[in-house]
Order: C-alpha cells, then sequence, then structure tokens
C-alpha cells in the first residue's frame, strides 16, 4: 500500500472542493478521527488530524453545499491520497444497519438450512470430486455442525480421486473457517502458517495456521485440487484460493478475484448522515510477504467464469496421465514419483508443460541431458530411418553439400563435413566420394578434420572413416557398443581393406571441435583421441548419445528419446562420459583452425631444425 504524508492527503482532499460550496470542518475532522482509530495502515495516517486542524483554522479549506457531492469529493480525495479504493464517503440520510446475523447463535435447523444453500458437493465422472462454496463457514458453525458436514460432505470428497473446488460464487464467509479448509488440503505435521490478521480498533495481531485436527477425513496433499474463481470471488473465499495457490496446493483457474478484504466496516460520522466505509483489519500471507486484498488473486490459467469448469475438467483428463507417465519415464523413476506425490508438478497445465517439467527432471535426476521428453499429436518419424541412397543425378550434389575441402599453406590437407553419413550410402558414392573429396587431400602432409558444425547423423560409417588413418595390420579395436534394446555387446574394429588409398597412421591428424560437436561425430573424436592417433583442438563437445531412441509413453501424446546405446572405450574399457570430449587444446571455436595450424607449423618447423 502506497504511503503519502498527511500534507498530502489534505492537499488532496481540498483541491478538489468546489469554490462556491459550503460544508461543516467539523466533519472532516470527524473523519480523520474514525480513520485514525480505525483504518488497518495506521502508519499512513501520522500527523493527518494536526495537519487538517491546522488547515482549517488557516481558512484552505473552501465550501460545498450539496451533501452527495460533498460524498464524492471526500471519496476522490481519500482515495486518492491513500490509494485504497474500498475507502468511500456516501451520504445516506435513510440509511438503516443491518446486522448480519451471529451464524452460530442461529437455531441448528436455520445453521443447516444455510449451509445447505451455500455448500453444495457433487462426484463427477471419473471419480472428479465438485465442491461448490458460496459462503466460507466460519469455526465455530463448524464445530456446530461437525458431523453432519464430516458424513455428507468431507469424507465423501477424501474419497474422490481429485477436486474441483468452485468460488465462483463466493462472495460472504468467515476468514476463521479458513484454516479448518487449508488444513483439510494439508497433513497434520507439519503446521502451515498460512495468515496474519491485524485488527485495527483492537489493536490486535493474529496469525492463522493449520490444525493439527480436524473433524472428517483429510484430502491431503497429494491429489490434484482445482480452484475455479471468478471477478465476484471475496473476502475469505479469496484467501482460501490465494494460500493453497501459494502453497501450490492447487490450481486456480477463472478470472481475477475481486479484490476485497478481511473485515470492512460502514461507520457513521459523528451524528451526520455521512458514513466512510473502512477496511480496519489487514491480510499479510507468510508465505509471500503479500496480501491478495485489493489486487486479488490472479488464476494460473485465465478463462472466463462460465467456462472455468469445463477447463478444470479438460485439466484434469490431462493431469490424470501425469502419474502413467511418469512411472514409465526411465522405467519408473522413484524419484519422479516422490515429487509427484510431493505436488511438485502443480505448475503442469497441459502436455508442453509437463513434458517440460518431465524432462527438467529426468535431467536433474539422472544427471544425463540427453533424455528429453517432447509432445507431438502426430507419432514422430524415426529419428534414424533407412537411410535414402542417392541417385547417380544427386551423388554429385550431395557430396558438395555435405563435404567441403581445401589445400592449405604448408601442404595441410582441410576437410570440413557437417553430418555423419551412413555406411551404405558412402559404400554407394564411394568412387565419387574417392575422385572429388578423398585424392585431393590424401596426400597432404597434416590433415584437419573439422567437426565444429557437426551434431551427429549416423554411426555406422565411424570405423570406415577411422580405417583409413591406421594401417591395414594390425586391426585397431576403435570402442565397443552395449546395445541396451538387445542387450548385446560389439566390439567395433578397423577394416581390414578400404577402396582408395589409406592416410596412414604416422601423419598428423588434428580433430576441431565445438559445442556442438555431437552424437556420431563425438564418437569419431573419442575414439581418434583414445588412441593417440589425434590432437583435438576447440571446445568441449555437447556430450550426445551414439544411438536414442524415440519411445511413445503409454499411448499419451508425449514421447520420450532416450540414449539406448552405450559406448566403453578400447583403452580401459570404462564406459565414455557423456560430459563431451575434452580436447588436448582448448580454444575458442572460432579460433580452432587457426590455432591448428599454427601447432603445425611449429612441429614442421621443429622437424626441420631437428634434420
Amino acid at each position: 500500500m502506497a504511503q503519502h504524508t498527511p500534507s498530502l492527503l489534505l492537499m488532496l482532499l481540498l483541491c478538489t472542493l468546489s469554490a462556491n460550496a459550503s460544508f461543516q470542518p467539523a466533519l472532516v475532522l470527524e473523519m480523520a478521527k474514525i480513520l485514525l482509530e480505525n483504518y488497518c495502515f495506521p502508519e499512513n495516517l501520522v500527523g493527518m488530524q494536526e495537519a487538517i486542524q491546522q488547515a482549517i483554522h488557516s481558512g484552505e479549506i473552501l465550501q460545498i453545499s450539496d451533501k452527495k457531492t460533498l460524498a464524492a469529493v471526500l471519496t476522490v480525495g481519500v482515495q486518492g491520497a491513500l490509494n485504497d479504493p474500498r475507502l468511500t464517503v456516501s451520504y445516506e440520510p435513510n440509511f438503516v444497519p443491518v446486522m448480519p446475523p451471529v451464524l452460530p447463535s442461529l437455531p441448528k435447523d436455520q445453521l443447516i438450512r444455510l449451509v445447505r444453500n451455500s455448500v453444495k458437493m457433487d462426484v463427477l465422472e471419473n471419480n472428479v470430486g465438485y465442491l461448490r462454496m458460496d459462503r466460507i463457514i466460519g469455526e465455530e458453525t463448524a464445530a456446530k455442525l461437525g458431523s453432519l458436514l464430516r458424513d455428507n460432505i468431507w469424507d465423501k470428497l477424501a474419497r474422490t480421486s481429485s477436486l474441483i473446488f468452485d468460488l465462483r460464487y463466493s462472495t460472504a464467509g468467515e476468514l476463521s473457517g479458513v484454516p479448518f479448509i487449508i488444513s483439510f488440503f494439508a497433513d497434520p505435521e507439519p503446521l502451515i502458517h498460512i495468515d496474519t490478521v491485524y485488527d485495527r480498533p483492537l489493536n490486535k495481531t493474529r496469525e492463522l495456521w493449520t490444525m493439527p485436527s480436524i473433524i472428517g477425513e483429510r484430502y491431503g496433499k497429494k491429489k490434484d485440487v482445482i480452484i475455479l474463481t471468478s471477478k465476484r470471488t471475496m473476502g475469505a473465499a479469496e484467501a482460501v484460493a490465494y494460500t493453497l495457490k501459494n502453497l501450490k496446493r492447487a490450481i486456480t483457474v477463472g478470472e481475477r478475484s475481486a479484490g476485497g478484504s478481511v473485515k470492512v466496516q460502514k461507520i457513521r460520522i459523528a451524528k451526520s448522515e455521512f458514513y466512510i466505509t473502512v477496511p480496519v483489519a489487514r491480510s499479510v500471507s507468510p508465505i509471500t510477504g503479500q496480501s491478495w486484498e485489493v489486487s486479488g488473486v490472479s488464476p494460473t490459467i485465465n478463462t472466463v467464469a462460465k467456462e472455468a469448469i469445463a477447463k478444470a475438467r479438460s485439466l484434469l483428463a490431462i493431469r490424470s496421465a501425469i502419474p502413467k507417465v511418469v512411472q514409465m519415464a526411465l522405467q519408473a523413476s522413484k524419484v519422479l514419483l516422490t515429487k509427484w506425490a510431493d505436488g511438485l508438478y502443480r505448475s503442469v497445465v497441459d502436455f508442453e508443460s509437463l513434458a517440460s517439467q518431465l524432462t527438467a527432471d529426468l535431467q536433474e535426476t539422472s544427471g544425463d541431458h540427453r533424455l528429453h521428453v517432447f509432445h507431438c499429436d502426430v507419432e514422430p518419424e524415426s529419428l534414424h530411418e533407412i537411410p535414402k541412397i542417392p541417385t547417380a543425378e544427386e551423388v554429385g550434389y550431395m557430396i558438395d553439400a555435405l563435404f567441403k575441402i581445401e589445400l592449405l599453406p604448408g601442404n595441410v590437407g582441410y576437410l570440413r563435413f557437417d553430418m555423419m553419413v551412413d555406411i551404405e550410402v558412402v559404400r554407394a558414392i564411394g568412387p565419387q566420394l574417392l575422385k572429388l573429396v578423398w585424392s585431393k587431400i590424401v596426400n597432404t602432409d597434416a590433415l584437419i578434420i573439422d567437426m565444429r558444425y557437426n551434431s551427429g547423423g549416423y554411426s555406422t560409417a565411424i570405423p570406415l572413416l577411422c580405417t583409413y588413418f591406421f594401417d591395414a595390420k594390425p586391426l585397431i579395436h576403435l570402442y565397443t557398443v552395449f546395445d541396451r534394446t538387445t542387450d548385446t555387446m560389439t566390439e567395433v574394429m578397423t577394416f581390414p581393406n578400404v577402396r582408395g588409398q589409406r592416410y596412414g597412421s604416422s601423419k598428423d591428424l588434428f580433430i576441431l571441435t565445438s559445442h556442438m560437436t555431437g552424437s556420431a561425430a563425438e564418437v569419431f573424436t573419442r575414439a581418434m583421441k583414445d588412441l593417440n592417433r589425434s590432437t583435438v583442438v576447440g571446445e568441449p563437445t555437447i556430450g550426445g548419445s551414439l544411438s536414442s531412441g524415440t519411445y511413445q509413453i503409454r499411448d499419451s501424446v508425449l514421447y520420450a528419446s532416450i540414449p539406448n546405446q552405450v559406448v566403453l572405450s578400447a583403452i580401459t574399457g570404462k564406459m565414455w562420459s557423456f560430459s563431451g570430449v575434452e580436447p588436448h587444446v582448448i580454444a575458442q571455436a572460432n579460433d580452432a583452425l587457426s590455432v591448428a595450424q599454427r601447432i603445425i607449423a611449429a612441429r614442421l618447423l621443429k622437424k626441420e631444425q631437428g634434420n
């Protein structure tokens, strides 16, 4: 709430007064006195009465004769000064105060009738509970009707699988009932501090906590709860919605609530026919440090009030799939199930947000950033479908598109290719590849293979590519692959024979990497590094997987991309980490080529000096 000085309050009050009117200064003094004694933000009013008294004596207050105009002007002044739209001044010569009935004092049959008119309960399809509460029942009333509420509402609701809590029409109620409702959706321990209420006339502060025991069976904190709100939702109902939302215990659907007050009183100004409506108590949430008063409760999902129940049912249908999806992900990860049980999936409102949450949690719990869950309405095509063998007309275009070669100074070859091609495709285009690419770099004194932009592709041609950089004998064990889908272990070796000329095992070979280098490109780089056949220059690689399978999660529209092959080092026999390949020489990707050239030049110079 914005604070203003008393003189600013006075100026805002007075500057709007007409120069042709008359009124009694005592009215303003009495109004100031009421505010000082009752307004729930007394710190904003320090010195106000003295400032008004001085202004009256100095003759600054002008005259207004029309009493309704005066009331409107005073309302504008006090609201503007204190930035509080709840403060209103009215002229009501025929006002008759109506005291609301003190509910606990009513006969039991009247109480029962009132509760039945304001609380409705039903069980919808798929065991979804529906609770409409148009009035928040206070603590004393709830105690008086305990068995009735327990048998007809709470215990029946407790047996439902999820709940729609309809507060769209709740415009009245008692704040003392809020702790019981919040407790219904919480565990007995630990107790939760849910609100702090300051009452200005009593000058007392009261803390509201959940209750260690309640009448009836608790709903608990695990099952889904969706709260419906509208522009009419006010007062204690806002306290319920605000608290459950910020405890992340419920999802709110509908419209922003009214922004009411904990307690408002209409107070007669002295013996006049003017009244001032004043918020006399204020609420501060210990969860947020703020309040639902004035600003209201903003819904998690915005929709017009009349469509809120349909939106809630649709949302529950989506969320009902979460436990099954979580259970399937990573072979029913206990960590994910625990997160679901603890209500940490409350923010999930559609399949996209569910996929994002699952991806984050799977990566966090496994430490493997390669795990990915995505939403797709149409079954996705396989990421590694059977490769298409190019026609004779397509070969030339394909080679130009995939491979870039250059002869650098010092008879250094440069080969860049941005995708690992399937071995059957390589065999199909072999003759043209040897003629147009390989023959131009095979006789260089050193070779730079640029993998900085190669994010992967097919792994089948990796052993063939490696073979060109080793001698025919002996065959070299490159790495071992464990395939999870078939539970088979395969040692990957160099080939005894290849088409064309080998580069051999003695000439310098450099591989350039970046944070984009991934999957099969990483496996090639890692194998050549492990076998001390190349110098790797650039950035650590992405840490991808040799092969990932795409699996539909049950019969949902969610799919999981899961690495299904493990690569073991030929040197150590240990699994390669998915943290990527660490270069021998760390350099920014943009500088990697020039760094490699400088190293080659230095090595050539050293050889010449040695000779």
